[in-house]
């Protein structure tokens, strides 16, 4: 896992002009089924993969904290919300919520998270590969793929199953 990792962010540029140019397509004509065929791909390469084995994404990104998840994490740990503010995010320069820090600081050794089960909005859903109206985040699945393997591996199987 190491080797693909470490390989990714080559990959995903030899690759962005090709899927810059699949997504332009896509946005413009998206097939009926586009969301039916994502969830299968999906779940498909979610089978394959084992996020505990990567967490490149815990490792080299930080999520967007809504105030649901401010509020939500808050009260798991018994703090209040400011006091959760301040000793673990920041505001960026969309004036939005992110971690003070990378790798996350809830992640574990073992790659594990230590609050996986009210862990934010944006890490229950990465790498949105299975959302719908996928189309409309061609940006952010463009970023991904030089993240997560599995991203990569889905728009890679994208590019063979839908013809545009």
């Amino acid at each position: 896992m190491d080797d693909i990792i470490k390989n990714l962010p080559k990959r995903a540029k030899d690759k962005h002009k090709e899927n810059k140019m699949f997504f332009g397509k896509l946005k413009k004509k998206p097939p009926k089924q586009l969301d039916y065929i994502m969830q299968e791909l999906h779940e498909a390469e979610f089978e394959r993969t084992d996020c505990l084995k990567c967490a490149n994404c815990c490792k080299t990104t930080g999520p967007l904290f809504t105030s649901k998840d401010i509020d939500r994490i808050s009260k798991f740990f018994k703090m209040k919300q400011q006091h959760f503010i301040d000793t673990y995010l920041r505001l960026d320069e969309d004036n939005d919520y992110v971690l003070q820090s990378v790798p996350c600081t809830f992640l574990g050794a073992d790659n594990y998270c230590s609050i996986y089960e009210v862990r934010p909005k944006a890490c229950r859903e990465f790498p949105h590969t299975d959302r719908k109206k996928f189309q409309q985040i061609s940006n952010l699945t463009l970023k991904n793929v030089a993240i997560c393997p599995a991203a990569f591996n889905i728009v890679e199987a994208m590019k063979e199953n839908i013809k545009i």
